[in-house]
């Protein structure tokens, strides 16, 4: 893959001979899927990389429980408020795992956090669409967390070995999200009155188009992305893993009865792949730069938690710091 990359010319990607002896070594062991570890050489471009991405992916975790949180106290019943529960506080422990991970790269929490709350670091955009009725908690865990897990699982062989380890974990969670997401949608399908349908079909509506924005735009459009393929920080292509996550949920989105707001798409038995319509990619970018629907909610909710914490975690510290008096005496 490296040399391949090379070959075409992506003039950000260095050839091996234009390499130092250290980032040679470097890339060699990437090219033996050798995991390189905290204590490893590394290039300062390569932490850099890293640190940004699981910095916006720990983000991502944290304020991916904010949309959920708003039904906790409306869930239809309290099966449905439990599982609920069970799923904002797995997301809780993948941000933990993955700020632990980050950790490990030299990055420090709470200045990746004060970033995300000054609007310097960002996370995915699809968290910045308000959920407005029950469906849209299926629809977040059908659609939204089987994006993710078409991205994440791929992560599982990443070559950073504490983001690689971290990420076998989530997905195996993640996973469990998917189903009971699409499990909500059905039971409405199949059990729900004809104003339920509707409640599912206009979820999908919604989210259909932000989650398949998830993956970022096209690679040529991309300009970390070359260097992460040769990297293996990246596996696959924005496209190619966008192409994945379609090819693998219209045929569920059929079981459902449901159809995807998108008059372009078609089984194309020539490519062997759906083919689909074209993203609106200026709506992406606008929600990037702070401007959606549900931006400066998200983030104003984040720094309110961390103000609002405050005390707890000083009795925290106050409290661990006695224990350690106490054994010390």
């Amino acid at each position: 893959m490296y040399a391949q990359m090379v070959e075409t010319g992506v003039k950000q990607v260095k050839a091996l001979d234009d390499m130092s002896p250290e980032e040679r070594v470097f890339q060699e062991k990437i090219d033996a899927e050798i995991k390189i570890e905290p204590k490893n050489w590394m290039p300062d471009a390569y932490r850099k990389t890293l640190i940004r991405q699981v910095s916006q992916h720990a983000h991502s975790e944290i304020v991916g429980m904010l949309p959920e949180g708003n039904w906790v106290t409306r869930a239809p019943t309290l099966k449905r408020k439990l599982q609920l529960m069970a799923k904002i506080q797995d997301e809780a422990g993948h941000g933990l795992y993955l700020y632990s991970a980050m950790e490990t790269l030299g990055a420090d929490r709470d200045e990746e956090v004060e970033k995300l709350h000054s609007g310097r670091a960002k996370y995915s955009s699809i968290f910045n669409y308000p959920t407005l009725n029950w469906a849209d908690m299926g629809a977040v865990g059908w659609l939204v967390d089987g994006a993710a897990i078409v991205n994440q699982v791929v992560l599982q062989r990443t070559s950073y070995g504490p983001y690689s380890r971290a990420m076998i974990r989530i997905c195996k969670e993640e996973s469990f999200h998917q189903r009971q997401g699409y499990e909500i949608l059905l039971t409405m399908m199949r059990q729900g009155n004809d104003a339920q349908k509707a409640m599912v079909q206009d979820a999908i509506n919604r989210l259909w188009w932000p989650a398949l924005m998830m993956f970022g735009p096209s690679d040529a459009d991309s300009p970390n992305s070359a260097q992460s393929m040769a990297w293996k920080i990246k596996r696959h292509t924005n496209d190619e893993l966008r192409q994945r996550f379609i090819d693998q949920t219209v045929p569920q989105l059929e079981i459902l009865g449901c159809s995807a707001p998108d008059p372009d798409l078609k089984w194309n038995a020539e490519r062997g792949h759906y083919d689909f319509g074209e993203i609106q990619w200026d709506e992406f970018f606008d929600v990037i730069k702070g401007n959606g629907p549900c931006n400066r909610e998200r983030l104003e909710t984040r720094r309110n938690a961390i103000s609002d914490g405050t005390w707890v975690r000083r009795a925290a510290v106050a409290h661990a710091n006695k224990k350690k008096q106490r054994a010390a005496a």
